[in-house]
Formats: C-alpha cells, sequence, structure tokens
C-alpha cells in the first residue's frame, strides 16, 4: 500500500533538507563504531529494512525515530547477527560481522550493550549481582556458573551504579526498585561489560516521564563522556530532540532522513507520524 500524495512530498522536501546537511553531518567512515552500507533483511513477504545505511561513531548518540514497524527492532537484530541480512554489509568497528567465526562473534558481541524495554533483570538477585552479569563474557565457564567474581570486577560494578546513581541499592533486590531504577540498573551493566557500543531498543517505553528524562540523559552522559557509540529506538519526538545528537528518521523499512537533532523540525515529524487531527492534539 502506498503512503497519500501529501506524505510523499514530506518526504521530498525532508530528503532535500537534508541533503543540504550533509556536509555538517559526515564523518570519515574508517572512525565508525557502527556502519550499516545498504542493508535489507526480508522475512517471507515482508522487506522489514530495505536498502539502509548510516553510521554511528564513538562519543554519538543516535536515535531510530518512527512508527512501530518501521524497522528499529530489526536493525537492532541485524547489527547483533541474531538476524542475517539479505544483501549489503555491517561493520563494527571496520570489520564485517557476516564471516565471523563463532568466536570472532561472541568477542564482537561483548562489545555491544544490549538494552531492553523490559529491562532483563533477574528479580530476585541484588543490583550489584544483575550488574556483574556484564562480566560473564569476560571470566572463565565455571566461574561464570558459580557467579565468582574478581574483587577487581565488583568494584567495577559498584563503580558502575555510583555513576548512575544507585550505589546505595546495589544490595537491594532487583524486583524492589522502580522501573526507572531498573533501567539504571541495566546500563550499569552494559557499563560494567566495558562495551564499546550501546544498543538501547526502546528504552523508557514503560517507563514515566521523569525516569524517562533521567535514563537518557544518562546515556547521552556516558556517551560523551566514554565514547561510547549509542543507538536508541524511540517513538517520543520530544525526547529524541532533547538527548540526540542525530536523529534517523524510519518509515516502511528505509532511512526517510539523517540529520542532527537541532535540524529535526516539525515537518520532518510529520513526514514520519503525519498530521494530528483535531481531537488527537486534544488528547
Amino acid at each position: 500500500m502506498g503512503m497519500p500524495v501529501s506524505l510523499t512530498k514530506t518526504f521530498a522536501k525532508v530528503s532535500e533538507h537534508a541533503g543540504s546537511l550533509a556536509e555538517t553531518t559526515e564523518k570519515d567512515p574508517a572512525s565508525a563504531a557502527v556502519q550499516l552500507d545498504r542493508v535489507t533483511k526480508i522475512y517471507g513477504a515482508t522487506t522489514a529494512i530495505d536498502d539502509v545505511s548510516f553510521a554511528v561513531h564513538p562519543g554519538e548518540v543516535v536515535v531510530l525515530l518512527g512508527r512501530s514497524g518501521s524497522g528499529k527492532t530489526t536493525i537492532f537484530r541485524c547489527i547483533t547477527r541474531l538476524a542475517m541480512v539479505e544483501s549489503g554489509d555491517i561493520q563494527v568497528f571496520g570489520r564485517s560481522i557476516h564471516h565471523l567465526s563463532r568466536g570472532e562473534l561472541l568477542e564482537m558481541r561483548r562489545s555491544l550493550g544490549l538494552i531492553f524495554q523490559q529491562f532483563n533483570l533477574i528479580g530476585r538477585l541484588s543490583s550489584i549481582n544483575n550488574v556483574l552479569a556484564g562480566r560473564l563474557g569476560h571470566v572463565s565457564t565455571l566461574a561464570a556458573a558459580l557467579r565468582r567474581f574478581s574483587t577487581a570486577d565488583r568494584q567495577r560494578a559498584l563503580a558502575a551504579l555510583d555513576r548512575v546513581g544507585l550505589l546505595e541499592k546495589a544490595y537491594q533486590r532487583a524486583d524492589s526498585l522502580s522501573g526507572g531504577q531498573q533501567q539504571r540498573v541495566a546500563i550499569a551493566r552494559v557499563l560494567t561489560q566495558e562495551s564499546r557500543v550501546i544498543l538501547a531498543d526502546e528504552p523508557v517505553a514503560s517507563l514515566d516521564p521523569k525516569a524517562a528524562h533521567t535514563v537518557l540523559r544518562i546515556l547521552r552522559e556516558v556517551a560523551h563522556e566514554r565514547k561510547l557509540a549509542v543507538l536508541c529506538s524511540l517513538h517520543q519526538v520530544d525526547l529524541a530532540r532533547a538527548y540526540a545528537d542525530r536523529i534517523i528518521g524510519m518509515s516502511h523499512g528505509r532511512v526517510q532522513f539523517d540529520i542532527p537533532a537541532k535540524r529535526f523540525s516539525d515537518e520532518a515529524m510529520i513526514s514520519l507520524y503525519g498530521r494530528l487531527t483535531d481531537d488527537e492534539e486534544e488528547t
């Protein structure tokens, strides 16, 4: 089913505007933490993402913005190689992920920290024990099975909890924390993992507005402080504008624009979501 003519025209205007910004957004591809080059993924008769190209650099927060079903989660699955692409290439720190051996794939995945909408914590464990899960890829199989961590690893975990403002909750059960606090524990986990890239798939979708701002503020701060590359999917336009360095607009599996957040206009928003009716504006 094709897009309405009005939205097609808006896409064309936004694409032209984005093209005029190419000089200000272009960076050396060799310095990219994650690089997608003309990536296509098909599920059955559905093209989930179509000819997608973009890069995320160290110290940069890039937000994927778009409606549900626009291809955002599929991009994360392809970057982690949980889904194999039909065509195109994905590189992590200059290395194509598609021909890695099992050991090389595990090593690559250690550099990727994952943050999910539903936190993925073990409720009966304390915050620090959840955070220490980020070290599982760095210890022996026996140590991992017995959950035996070194003093240095425990210090890393405590420092990460301190960075997200939860040091005093270190020995409290995860399921006793609020949603926002649990997501901050998840951020501490990827910091303890010593990830170089953070992939955050709708990390604030289930949080109240105050907690959402806190989580995204921390993600932005640690990205800039530690030169981490952050790729984050969101639905909320206001949060994307507030915390992204760049915004990539996704629709029907394709990139519609890739522009600095400060240049994100109402026209760009309409190109993704359409115009609100009077009833929608009132609600």
